[in-house]
């Protein structure tokens, strides 16, 4: 197979283990998504807090991802291109989940919290990557979706270990003012040992295909199809414009956040209040700007060889599938984000009426809300089975539209059911819909991008995953306070109805794979 130039199918074992690290990842994703708005609280961080301590996440991943995805392209040694990012960054995010839950004050913690995201992002980027180098177009939707079980199984894992600790072991969920509890210790303990295990089988059970080897199937592969993607360069005068126009509008915004928080309050703001927050939005508009202006001014030199402008110059020269595709992952993972920040002030408060960190009540239902996650990714990790067996006979964009629809009605089913015992059911359509995030877009973006690019353009992708946390993090808390009273399980509405906007989006996708249908057939022959 691999002499006739075409990339060899790999058998059920192989993709098993190629993915089983991101068993580990998860755990830590989750037992950070789940528990650090928790431990901000019990460190003394008011409700409208949480969302700009939690801005440290996805700053991390706007920087991280692209850097990692460009360096893991241009890497090969004894450990191959992408396994020496999975090592490296699986040991620090295991040594940050050993220190997260020790933090002594509520700035360590969120320090811990930038730390611990940038290691796990390391180890992540990579492993999307990981599956367009090693399996052929037709097998890359059970790649994802393996990759999304096992997602699935370690959040269930994670979700799971303090309910367990607290119900099954005795352990303590309270802990005096100030102080982490027992149970969230001894679980970040066992996922950072859990995270570095699961990562070392893959980086020691799977190997790499040689960049000469990955040329000749690209070669293979780009042959047999009648689209392929050349990137149109920006010029330096189009950078230049567009730099202007961003910094302009950064500056807009700060000026008018500056106005509506000025004494005395403008009248014709009434009753809205205009958060500080804002400012942060208004600096990343400028910054966006300031790149573009950087990189005129590069181009214009000549200066095309830097990792900066090959990042820059490729998140303007994205594929159509690409940038259709980025619409549909700002809106699902606003809506997510929504989740992650305000889910447990939202439980606890709506269904459990607590809103004291240090109650018992509080960690009570903290700790439910967290089994809920397990149930939640429970679901997702079945879910993930079922796309495997229905990966090569199903429109992916249309179950990608349906998966996110079931989600938005999970949003709204958790402001509807007030019972704490059943907001299992609420986490049955957010489970579906979340194994889909995880697995369908990048099963159809690894159709659409050059091979020699797989790193880079996942990196870039990861952009239209950070965004959307980024204005999560800064208008979330604008909009609660000023649409729904402050009330944080409003945060779930907000979530159904930018998951509603993702699913029509997916419907404008034009899947690279689909259309590129009868030379893999011709492959698979």
């Amino acid at each position: 197979m691999i002499e006739s130039g075409h990339k060899p199918a790999l058998n059920a074992g192989q993709i098993w283990n190629m993915s089983f690290g991101f068993l580990g990842i998860q755990i830590g994703f989750e037992l950070q998504n789940g528990n650090v708005s928790r431990i901000f609280q019990t460190l003394g961080a008011d409700v409208g807090e949480l969302a700009i301590l939690w801005i440290a996440a996805p700053m991390t991943g706007l920087i991280v991802q692209p850097i990692i995805g460009h360096l893991s392209d241009k890497t090969w040694g004894p450990l191959g291109r992408r396994r020496p990012y999975f090592l490296v960054g699986a040991i620090l995010a295991s040594l940050a989940l050993f220190v997260m839950p020790n933090a002594p004050a509520l700035w360590v913690a969120a320090g811990m919290l930038w730390v611990m995201d940038a290691s796990l992002n390391i180890t992540m980027e990579p492993f999307r990557a990981f599956v367009g180098d090693n399996l052929p177009d037709r097998q890359r939707t059970m790649g994802y979706a393996m990759q999304s079980f096992f997602i699935g199984t370690g959040a269930v894992i994670a979700g799971a270990l303090p309910w367990v600790m607290t119900n099954w072991l005795g352990l303590a969920n309270t802990a005096p003012e100030g102080m982490i509890p027992e149970t969230v210790q001894w679980a970040f303990y066992i996922g950072g040992a859990a995270l570095l295990a699961a990562v070392c089988w893959t980086v020691f059970t799977t190997k790499e295909y040689s960049p000469e080897e990955l040329a000749r199937f690209e070669a293979a592969r780009g042959a047999g199809r009648s689209a392929v993607h050349h990137a149109v360069q920006r010029s330096a005068a189009q950078f230049a414009r567009g730099g202007v126009v961003w910094v302009i509008a950064g500056a807009i915004l700060a000026a008018l956040v500056a106005f509506a928080r000025s004494e005395p309050r403008p009248a014709f703001l009434g009753t809205i209040e205009v958060a500080k927050d804002i400012y942060v939005l208004a600096a990343l508009v400028a910054g966006f700007g300031v790149i573009q202006l950087v990189a005129s001014v590069l181009r214009g030199q000549g200066r095309e060889s830097s990792g900066f402008m090959e990042v820059v110059s490729d998140l303007f020269a994205m594929p159509r599938t690409m940038r259709q595709l980025a619409v549909v992952q700002f809106f699902s993972w606003f809506g997510m984000f929504a989740l992650w920040i305000y889910g447990t002030p939202g439980v606890t408060e709506y269904h459990f009426g607590a809103a004291d960190a240090a109650s018992a009540a509080y960690q009570d239902g903290a700790d439910w809300w967290s089994l809920m996650g397990s149930v939640r990714n429970g679901l997702a990790a079945a879910a993930a089975l079922g796309f495997v067996l229905i990966a090569a006979r199903i429109d992916r964009c249309r179950l990608h539209a349906i998966n996110l629809l079931l989600g938005a009605a999970g949003f709204a089913a958790v402001l509807l059911v007030r019972e704490p015992a059943l907001l299992w059911v609420p986490q049955i359509g957010i489970g579906i819909a979340w194994a889909s995030i995880v697995s369908m877009p990048y099963a159809i973006l690894a159709g659409c991008v050059p091979q020699e690019k797989m790193g880079i353009y996942m990196g870039v992708f990861n952009i239209f995953i950070v965004v959307p946390q980024l204005l999560a993090s800064t208008l979330l808390g604008f909009l609660l306070i000023n649409l729904f009273g402050g009330g944080a399980i409003y945060a779930m509405a907000i979530a159904a109805a930018s998951f509603v906007l993702a699913a029509v989006a997916t419907l404008f996708v034009a899947d690279g794979d689909a259309a590129g249908a009868p030379a893999l057939q011709a492959e698979a022959a």
